[in-house]
């Protein structure tokens, strides 16, 4: 899974400094905003011909990390 890891950059010039693929500026929350919209992995593919499977499947475990956290904490404003 690291080397699928290795695809999501965070680069203060691209995106805002937002999880994006490979230093594209294509944002890991728009390819899981794809998936979760029903899109399958080659219509992705075909609307964004730079993103590669690799790429979907890392945005996948990037997000899954994400979820990997201890315990969540609501915050009161």
């Amino acid at each position: 899974m690291e080397r699928l890891l290795d695809r999501i950059t965070i680069n203060p010039n691209i995106c805002h400094g937002k999880p994006s693929i490979r230093n594209m500026r294509y944002p890991v929350e728009l390819v899981l905003d794809l998936l979760a919209s029903g899109m399958t992995n080659e219509e992705i593919i075909n609307d964004y011909p730079a993103i590669e499977m690799e790429d979907i499947r890392a945005c996948l475990a990037y997000a899954s990390k994400l979820t990997q956290v201890k315990s969540i904490h609501k915050i009161v404003a």
